[in-house]
């Protein structure tokens, strides 16, 4: 139940990340060029999934086990996945356009997002566990 409790979390991570991809285009790739403003984005990205994490996940749970934050964290991976991918075919990319990111060695950080999707709920877990006790 504690799983369901946290989609509207993740749904937060949708608008952030499309305002982050807008920063990314109109701002950073002007400022500091297209081969920066990827890595650059998919940090400030990896820091907003965070953030939001931590500021409104024990807001909608108050108390989870690490294995529901393991869950939690694999279920939101999941559905990130799923939705870039049906994000992406849905406006025209290809299957191979969308793999590419992939790959760090290009520059983009979309493997750092992920893992941060999936590592923030037990992250926020410990923390909230060590600052009760």
């Amino acid at each position: 139940m504690n799983i369901l409790k946290s989609l509207p979390v993740w749904l937060c991570f949708i608008p952030v990340a499309i305002l982050n991809g807008g920063l990314r285009e109109y701002v950073l790739a002007k400022a500091i060029g297209a081969e920066w403003a990827l890595p650059v984005s998919g940090i400030t990205l990896s820091v907003c999934i965070f953030l939001i994490t931590w500021l409104l996940l024990p807001r909608m749970i108050k108390a989870f086990t690490s294995k529901e934050g393991w869950l939690i964290g694999t279920g939101w991976a999941l559905l990130t996945i799923v939705f870039e991918f049906a994000a992406g075919l849905a406006g025209g990319s290809t299957i191979s356009e969308l793999l590419a990111a992939y790959n760090p060695l290009t520059g983009n950080l979309w493997l750092l997002v992920l893992m941060i999707t999936l590592l923030s709920p037990i992250i926020v877990k410990h923390i909230q566990h060590n600052t009760i006790k």
